[in-house]
C-alpha cells in the first residue's frame, strides 16, 4: 500500500498546508481518508486520476474535512462523467449534510454515482473493498467524529481524525502499519485537540509499526524539525 498525503494542514491552513486529505493507493483501488477542500487538486498533481477513486471515507463533518466533496462531484459530472459507483462513507448523518453543502456550492444535483454508507461507532463496515473500524473519539459533543482502522488487503492504516487524546489509540494502534495521528499543539491543553506533550508521554505504549503527526498548528510546525518523531508534509509519499 501507498499513502499519499494530499494534505496535511489543520483547518486554518497553518502553514500554507492543504486541509486534511490523505489517500490509499493499493494497486488499481483508491481510497481517500478524508476529503479537505484542496483534496481533488492534490489529487490530481500527485500525479493520480480522480476517475479512478473508489471510496471516500469521513472521519467527521467539519469542513475541512469533507468540504472537498463537491468539487469532485462536479468533475464527475461535467469534466469526466462517471458511470461507476463512488463509495462515500462516514458517521450518521453524512449523506444529508453532504448533499446539503453540494447544494448550498451548486445548487441541487442528482448525484447518480453516489452510495452513501454509515459508519457505525464499534462496527466494522465493509467499504468498497476495504474493512473500515470506525470508533468515536473526543473532538465534538453535538455530533459524532471518528477514529478510523482501515484494513485494504493486509494492510493497517489507523487514523485519529481530529480528536483529543483516548487510550483507544493505544488499543486500536495494535498491528496497525501506520498511524496517522492528528497533533495541533505543542502542549497546549485541549478537549478537542491532542499536544505534542501528551502523544510523547504515551508514545511507547503506541504498538503501530509507524506513527506520523499531522494537523500540526503554528506551534508544531516551528517546533517540529527539532522532535524526535515523524511529522507530515503535504506531498510526502510513503509505502507500507
Amino acid at each position: 500500500m501507498r499513502v499519499h498525503f494530499l494534505g496535511s494542514g489543520d483547518a486554518f491552513g497553518s502553514g500554507g498546508r492543504n486541509q486534511t486529505a490523505y489517500l490509499l493507493e493499493d494497486g488499481p483501488r483508491l481510497f481517500l481518508l478524508d476529503c479537505g477542500p484542496a483534496a481533488l487538486p492534490a489529487l490530481r498533481r500527485a500525479g493520480l486520476d480522480p476517475a479512478d477513486l473508489d471510496a471516500v471515507i469521513l472521519s467527521h463533518l467539519h469542513g475541512d474535512h469533507f468540504g472537498g466533496l463537491p468539487f469532485f462531484f462536479i468533475h464527475y459530472l461535467y469534466e469526466r462523467p462517471r458511470s461507476r459507483p463512488l463509495e462515500v462513507a462516514g458517521p450518521p448523518g453524512t449523506e444529508a449534510r453532504v448533499r446539503e453543502l453540494m447544494t448550498l456550492m451548486y445548487g441541487r444535483k442528482e448525484l447518480p454515482f453516489a452510495v452513501f454508507t454509515v459508519l457505525e461507532p464499534g462496527a466494522v463496515t465493509a467499504v468498497a473493498g476495504a474493512e473500515v473500524l470506525a470508533f468515536r473519539v473526543p473532538h465534538q459533543t453535538d455530533a459524532v467524529s471518528l477514529g478510523l482502522r482501515v484494513t485494504v488487503a493486509g494492510r493497517t492504516v489507523l487514523f485519529s481524525g481530529d480528536s483529543s487524546w483516548t487510550d483507544q489509540f493505544i488499543a486500536h494502534s495494535r498491528g496497525a502499519d501506520l498511524f496517522i495521528c492528528e497533533c495541533c499543539h505543542y502542549d497546549a491543553a485541549s478537549p478537542s485537540h491532542m499536544s505534542y506533550v501528551e502523544i510523547a508521554a504515551r508514545r511507547e505504549r503506541l504498538e503501530c509499526r509507524r506513527l506520523i503527526l499531522t494537523h500540526m498548528g503554528e506551534e508544531m510546525l516551528a517546533r517540529r524539525r527539532s522532535l524526535p518523531v515523524e511529522t507530515a508534509e503535504d506531498g510526502l509519499v510513503v509505502d507500507l
